[in-house]
């Protein structure tokens, strides 16, 4: 007789930024959709003012041992609430989706399914139509394009923030250590093993985005700094440029003076010298940088998040409070 190969295991992270008014029905609809038996949930409140925590607290009481619940001690962002959430998940898949039921709790199943079939570290939603505003669709217009030339994004590939991450892939993103976490910087260091599948994007049921135009500004520059020195040796390229050109103005005010054009003096000397220097020390400024930007990527320890109180879960009863200050 043969054995069937039991079913993976699947965790949920989800983010929790005011959402009261959804929380509590996503994660109901999540536990009752297939492969339910073989799912948990883990929830992390990334410094909410409204209600969240305690629906979030409610949830886990009422779903012990399949809701974990994360409070941070403050608003440390998206990227580093799904850190947070990554550590603590235990399935063998884990998907990562938004609170606010834009991404459909029916498409989870089937990223799970074509991370399973194709042997993938990662599948990607790719929206068939994106129900995001304006300024959040631009942003992830130049987001892409950066993502594409910085880090060696596949062109076609679009990172959503749904999305199905294998163990192995959860084991190595995790590792990282840093302050300014980049979840999809983080992938695309570590693998090329990359899927993707179309699923449907809705409107946010409560709520509105929680990316200002300054959020978004700091996520770019975490991606910039934290995940690439391409910046760093753009600046190098752009001092040795300025100094070339320092250098051919130099000549042609030599040939003005061997062809006795009138110009004032030490004007020659002082453009020159300034062009020259100003191209030098943008070069210098590059190289130093390129290695200050190395050092700071290995040693900055500021925390990553903090929790403030860890409910449910597998390591303690449901409803007593964990506390990890060190996290």
């Amino acid at each position: 007789m043969q054995q069937t190969s039991p079913s993976p295991s699947l965790t949920v992270v989800v983010p929790v930024y005011n959402a009261e008014a959804t929380i509590g029905r996503l994660t109901q609809t999540l536990l009752a959709a297939p492969p339910a038996p073989e799912t948990d949930i883990v929830l992390v409140n990334d410094g909410s003012r409204d209600r969240s925590h305690d629906v979030c607290l409610e949830l886990c009481r009422r779903f012990p041992g399949r809701v974990t619940y994360l409070r941070l001690a403050r608003n440390f962002g998206e990227h580093n609430a799904v850190m947070a959430g990554l550590n603590q998940a235990r399935g063998d898949y884990v998907v990562v989706m938004d609170d606010d039921f834009q991404n459909p709790p029916e498409e989870v199943t089937g990223l799970l399914a074509a991370t399973v079939a194709g042997g993938y570290d990662v599948v990607y939603a790719a929206f068939r139509e994106k129900r995001h505003g304006r300024l959040r669709n631009w942003g992830s217009l130049f987001n892409d394009k950066v993502a594409t030339s910085l880090l060696g994004k596949p062109p076609h590939l679009y990172l959503s923030s749904f999305k199905c991450l294998s163990r192995f892939l959860v084991d190595q993103v995790t590792r990282y250590a840093g302050p300014a976490p980049y979840v999809d910087g983080l992938i695309l260091r570590t693998t090329s093993n990359i899927g993707q599948v179309e699923v449907e994007h809705r409107d946010r049921e409560a709520g509105q985005s929680g990316y200002t135009l300054f959020k978004l500004m700091r996520l770019w520059l975490t991606m910039f700094v934290n995940f690439s020195i391409a910046p760093l040796r753009f600046s190098a390229v752009l001092g040795l440029c300025i100094a070339g050109f320092g250098l051919v103005m130099a000549v042609w005010s030599l040939l003005e003076k061997l062809f006795g054009v009138e110009l004032p003096t030490g004007w020659t000397t002082l453009y020159i010298t300034i062009i020259i220097f100003s191209g030098i020390q943008l070069l210098m400024l590059g190289l130093v940088g390129e290695y200050v930007g190395r050092t700071l990527l290995e040693c900055n320890r500021a925390p990553q998040f903090v929790v403030r109180e860890i409910h449910g879960g597998p390591a303690r009863p449901c409803g007593e409070a964990g506390h990890d200050p060190e996290a």
